[in-house]
């Protein structure tokens, strides 16, 4: 999710459908209506404009491992020139299901999910390493995913 605009404020409400999505993402409108005090139809029309405005995503959070990707790797990115720029390029890699710009050691990280070691050389060689103004890549195999969640809450 881009988020290319300051954080819009959510009341409370919104807030709470939030958490209701996070901790079901299939739940009905009508029982998150119960669970925050309104109706179906306005849930529903909260959850458009929230998702409408970025605010957030509904989708399904799959294991790699179990769809033939058994390869997940963290790749550490130096650039020179337009970072920006070059992290827009990255985006459009079908690999990469996360990145983002960094100030410290590393400009840009990529989190990225491939079939095998193979197909994780020929992404970094041959797709990022070719990127004009990449200068050095550090990758990070991942050998076991300890914890993943997305249920920080709309704090």
């Amino acid at each position: 999710m881009a988020r290319n605009n300051p954080r819009e404020r959510i009341d409370e409400t919104s807030k709470a459908i939030v958490e209701q999505l996070q901790a079901d993402g299939r739940r009905s409108y009508a029982a998150i209506g119960q669970a925050v005090g309104l109706s179906e139809a306005a849930v529903r029309q909260r959850v458009q404009k929230l998702v409408d405005t970025g605010v957030m995503q509904i989708v399904a959070v799959t294991d790699p491992m179990q769809l033939g990707f058994a390869r997940q790797a963290m790749v550490c990115i130096g650039v020179t020139g337009d970072v920006e720029e070059i992290a827009a390029r990255l985006s459009e890699i079908d690999e990469v299901d996360y990145l983002v710009v960094t100030a410290g050691s590393w400009d840009i990280l990529a989190e990225v999910v491939v079939e095998d070691d193979a197909h994780l050389l020929r992404l970094v060689n041959h797709h990022i390493r070719t990127i004009p103004g990449v200068t050095k890549t550090e990758s990070f195999l991942y050998l076991k995913l300890v914890k993943q969640t997305y249920n920080w809450g709309a704090r």
